[in-house]
């Protein structure tokens, strides 16, 4: 049985890992956090190119963030920093409002990080993490399939050794993409092609190498030898002393806070369905349970300790996050070792990494993103659900047409996907009921049923009962009072009913005062009592309580047969 957690411990996480820490546990997370650690610096470097910063910043994002994402997060092997879906969303987001790389860019990128974080942070302090879930699976998964297209085509001038700077312009990328194409470096493209075929072969054949690091230090100690930098090849050349401090972000102006707001909510949400993904994958593993809006505030508090350290925003990375469980992590000790280890190498290694080619960090994000490109999941959603269907096609489609926007795209699939679900509570399911010779009351018209009784009609609603629905139930009424000839009983089957508002109890006032008009009754059976408690504080009740408490159709029925048999002619 699971021990009761204690308030201190809701507030500070980490002080669970107390009982964790056994010696074995302790070993486990040394070895994942220095495993983590192989893949973390690479992969850092690489996001952080990927976002529009400079590449050491990447290393900052994997320090801070990943021990505060540890501390206060609720699944000990979620391991945050950079990764490559926040930094396109960043660089979407920024780009085209400065200019990439430059000073202002840093700073608005750096806010859209913090507003993220804040967003994350007070959703979770709220306890309003279902917010998150307007966002279906679908849609999500059309943006990462049109996400990971739009990265990929962003890292083939660095493959092909393209001269110019990047543009956030798909136009002006696919031209710079021609003329690299028309004249490559042909050293570059060798090295890029090669470190990719490197990457996959690495992950296929040997797993358990941490393959992106023996990839990284081969191709690096061969652009020094071969003197790729001297012959035109792209490299990151000399890193400033790294320098970790922590300060206040620029704020900037109101105007650009509130321009930055819609971008910055896109990446609040899709940064943490990222999470999410990883933390479920995690839990079903593990057998440990995770919360939500736990969650949320530790990565919430990441985001905004990395715009305290002035680097990038982070989110919690899947790939690196499994790495972790299977190494063997038990608390989040391992990715206090991860940063720790990523510092120390920052620190001793920094002088060596200036012969890294770009073409192989555009090799790593290749290898990364081009996994996340599964088109059989918008298939799949088809043929499941054609409003998901439609949904998860018009996101795939509008985030390519959005581009650079790309938080448009998801936010045209979010709207969508609301807008078919209001569409689908407008029209509730409706049909009338037939004895079935199983002894249950099913759709006549589907099995070829006839009316329980000729002076009387059943209709079962199923759906909530409530403004965008009122006027379809009242059609419905009146079209069973219709369903044959000389009907004195109207029977509403309502134990699909699970609601009522205002307008629909409106509705069942007016419905029962046309019916009574016309010399006929209105009755429910099966109303669930949060509808009865509604209805109850209506004057509404007083005339249908005597017809409205039937438990199920049968009861109803028996009840009601004598009232609605015409007297016979004396």
């Amino acid at each position: 049985m699971t021990a009761p957690i204690s308030r201190l411990e809701r507030l500070l996480p980490f002080l669970r890992w107390r009982s964790q820490l056994t010696r074995a546990a302790l070993q486990g997370d040394i070895r994942a956090g220095l495993s983590v650690a192989l893949v973390a610096i690479p992969q850092s470097l690489a996001y952080a190119q990927l976002a529009g910063f400079p590449a050491h910043y990447g290393l900052y994002a994997a320090m801070l963030p990943t021990v505060i994402g540890a501390l206060f997060g609720s699944c000990p092997q979620l391991s945050t920093g950079p990764v490559a879906l926040t930094g396109m969303l960043t660089a979407a987001s920024i780009a085209p409002l400065a200019a990439m790389g430059s000073e202002s860019y840093l700073i608005l990128a750096i806010a859209i990080g913090l507003l993220a974080g804040a967003i994350q942070l007070g959703l979770g302090l709220l306890r309003q993490g279902w917010v998150l879930n307007l966002l279906s699976q679908p849609v999500f998964a059309a943006f990462i399939n049109a996400a990971a297209l739009l990265i990929c085509f962003s890292q083939i001038p660095a493959l092909l050794g393209a001269p110019g700077p990047r543009s956030p312009q798909l136009v002006d990328e696919a031209i710079r993409i021609f003329h690299g194409a028309m004249a490559p470096h042909l050293p570059t493209l060798a090295l890029g092609i090669g470190a990719l075929a490197a990457l996959i072969g690495l992950r296929h054949f040997v797993p358990r190498l941490p393959g992106v690091l023996v990839v990284v230090v081969a191709c690096t100690a061969l652009s020094a030898l071969t003197g790729f930098e001297a012959n035109g090849g792209a490299v990151i050349g000399d890193l400033p002393a790294l320098r970790p401090s922590l300060q206040l972000p620029t704020v900037p102006e109101w105007n650009m806070i509130i321009t930055l707001l819609p971008a910055a909510f896109v990446l609040a949400m899709v940064s943490f369905l990222e999470t999410a993904s990883s933390a479920k994958l995690i839990s079903e593993k593990t057998g440990e349970a995770w919360n939500e809006n736990q969650e949320l505030i530790g990565q919430g508090l990441a985001k905004i300790a990395g715009a305290c350290a002035s680097t990038l925003p982070t989110s919690a990375s899947f790939s690196r996050s499994a790495l972790n469980l299977a190494n063997g992590a038990q608390t989040g000790v391992a990715s206090l070792v991860c940063a720790l280890a990523v510092v120390v190498a920052a620190l001793a290694l920094g002088q060596w990494l200036h012969h890294l080619p770009l073409a192989v960090l555009a090799a790593v994000i290749l290898d990364a993103v081009a996994r996340l490109f599964q088109p059989a999941t918008l298939v799949h959603a088809w043929r499941i659900d054609r409003d998901d269907g439609l949904a998860a096609a018009t996101t795939f489609v509008a985030t390519l047409v959005f581009a650079p926007n790309i938080q448009n795209g998801i936010l045209t699939g979010l709207l969508l996907s609301l807008a078919l679900l209001i569409w689908r509570s407008m029209k509730p399911r409706i049909a009338l009921l037939g004895l079935h010779e199983d002894g249950t009351h099913r759709d006549l018209e589907r099995f070829g049923l006839p009316h329980p009784h000729p002076h009387l009609v059943v209709m079962r609603f199923d759906g909530p009962l409530h403004f965008v629905n009122a006027t379809r139930f009242q059609e419905a009424v009146n079209w069973a009072r219709t369903a044959q000839p000389d009907v004195r009983i109207v029977l509403v089957s309502a134990a699909g009913i699970n609601a009522i508002d205002a307008t629909g109890l409106d509705a069942v006032r007016r419905e029962a005062a046309n019916l009574a008009k016309h010399g006929q009754q209105l009755a429910f059976c099966g109303l669930k009592k949060q509808v009865i408690d509604v209805l109850e504080r209506d004057d509404v009740w007083t005339s249908i309580a005597p017809h409205g408490s039937y438990r199920h159709e049968r009861q109803a029925i028996d009840a009601l047969a004598p009232l609605a048999s015409p007297p016979e002619n004396l």
